[in-house]
């Protein structure tokens, strides 16, 4: 094996350049620019000719692409190399997207990336350890990237899962004075036949309980993941945050859970590119969108929804980077108290449909129609698409959109689109649970979460509380209740034991 390089592996391996003509043209400066702008500005322009840009095409407004694109696909779509998940490794596709229509509107794209790492990978790992870390590093990388080319009038994220789009978010809140929107990266599609990305999860414990056979491992494990782009199928934190995003107003009107890599999906990447041209030439910037008002809506879209109890985590987080009022518990309980949840999603019921099927069912403006109906909502906030929440439902309730993605779904899979997004009448009717409750007592005096539909409702006493007493089970190590939860001995966890 020649690693060195003894011998050439062809006959031109070793040719190359010291010197090269440069690009043709002229950087039409003018003795303005020249006199008063930093060298910088002017070394940029040398910049963008030497990467291929048309000198005579340098005066566009310019703008930032920020993304958390992993992995390299090939033109033919299949992996150069893998990423860490399927939610970064399609984003080039959106990227691209956006840029041309930066391009054809006579603006100049910058695109700049972060890669994020994937909460499923690591579950179990040592590599868990870095997760929430990560958020906050990738949260600071990305706003000093958007801040290193200062010429720069709006900024765009692009974003798909667990830690990855928080930090997207975080990054964006942070920076207040320039116009900026949010693409969610969408959502992989579910498999026809199969189990879907969570339940996947917890195949190795089955297999070790005897509960399904190597063949069934190893032919689910195969095809969960039914498509190469976006994130996982079930409501999740990656789910969640799209969700949020959209509920803050960060993002146009149903782009909150997008199958990846789908037609629907790039227009939703084009019209936020018009989008944000549009913010900057009204100057409607981020802190006009993040507002205290659009935060309560957030927590009331999260309970409507049945979402993931980390954007307890997460939202306070944006809160803080954009120094708006950060919610306390207290804050939680109330909405949670007041908002009804109407979405059946996975990993929720009763019947738990997947995200592409959320989506389809109108997604979150279908969501916030209902709520609207309930007067649970600000309708005033300012949005992504330079209109309040109020004119955007307005819009959404008559649009073409709604009527075809609705029939879509009635056609294609035969699933009414009332049966996923529920009327507060429909909800109680199938006496749907809240989304997350905060308990207090002895072992935790200053609150803790419950994931409420984690709970099965037929150990929930009359008065709708969850009582249960049994065998404590302490471990003071991950890799030790692994081991239990998989053990066929005497220490394996059995029914009615408490894991602590």
């Amino acid at each position: 094996m020649d690693i060195l390089g003894e011998s050439k592996v062809n006959d031109n391996s070793w040719d190359f350049l010291t010197h090269a003509e440069g690009p043709k043209g002229k950087i039409e400066f003018t003795h303005d620019q020249l006199i008063s702008e930093p060298s910088g500005n002017l070394f940029a322009q040398s910049q963008n000719t030497g990467m291929g840009w048309d000198p005579k095409k340098l005066w566009g407004t310019q703008f930032m692409i920020l993304s958390t694109l992993g992995g390299m696909r090939g033109d033919d779509g299949e992996p150069i190399a893998l990423g860490h998940h399927t939610g970064h490794f399609e984003l080039g596709m959106l990227i691209e997207t956006v840029a041309n229509q930066i391009k054809e509107d006579d603006g100049i794209p910058y695109s700049a990336y972060c890669s994020d790492p994937c909460d499923g990978r690591s579950q179990g790992t040592s590599g868990m350890m870095d997760s929430l870390p990560y958020r906050n590093d990738a949260a600071i990388v990305m706003r000093r990237l958007s801040r290193s080319i200062p010429t720069t009038k709006g900024v765009m994220g692009i974003a798909t899962c667990d830690k990855g789009l928080p930090a997207m978010m975080m990054a964006l809140a942070g920076t207040p004075e320039k116009p900026t929107i949010i693409v969610p990266g969408g959502v992989t599609l579910a498999v026809e036949e199969g189990e879907d990305t969570a339940m996947i999860q917890s195949i190795g414990a089955r297999y070790a309980q005897d509960e399904v056979t190597l063949e069934y491992a190893q032919d689910m494990g195969c095809k969960t993941c039914a498509s190469p782009g976006g994130g996982c199928q079930f409501l999740g934190t990656a789910g969640t945050s799209q969700v949020i995003a959209e509920s803050l107003g960060m993002t146009l009107p149903h782009a909150a859970l997008t199958p990846s890599g789908t037609n629907i999906w790039l227009d939703t990447g084009r019209r936020s590119a018009l989008a944000l041209k549009n913010l900057v030439d009204n100057k409607i910037n981020t802190k006009a969108i993040l507002t205290d008002q659009a935060f309560e809506n957030a927590m009331i879209v999260h309970a409507a929804c049945g979402g993931s109890t980390n954007l307890i985590l997460h939202l306070p987080a944006i809160a803080h980077a954009v120094k708006r009022k950060m919610m306390k518990v207290d804050d939680w309980t109330r909405i949670n108290k007041l908002t009804p949840r109407l979405v059946d999603v996975l990993p929720n019921g009763p019947k738990g449909f997947p995200t592409s099927v959320f989506f389809s069912s109108g997604g979150v403006p279908e969501v916030m129609l209902k709520l609207r109906d309930e007067g649970l909502l600000n309708l005033d906030v300012m949005t992504a698409s330079g209109k309040t929440l109020e004119e955007n439902l307005n819009w959404w309730e008559q649009s073409e959109k709604r009527h075809f993605v609705r029939d879509q779904l009635v056609k294609s899979r035969g699933i009414d689109p009332e049966d996923v997004v529920h009327s507060l009448k429909n909800s109680k009717k199938k006496n749907m649970t809240s989304t997350v409750t905060f308990p207090k007592g002895n072992i935790a005096p200053e609150g803790s979460v419950v994931k409420s539909t984690a709970i099965d409702k037929t150990v929930i006493d009359e008065d709708g509380v969850y009582r249960k007493i049994g065998p404590a089970r302490i471990f003071i190590s991950e890799a030790d209740a692994i081991k239990a939860v998989k053990d066929k001995g005497p220490n394996k966890i059995k029914a009615g034991d408490i894991m602590v």
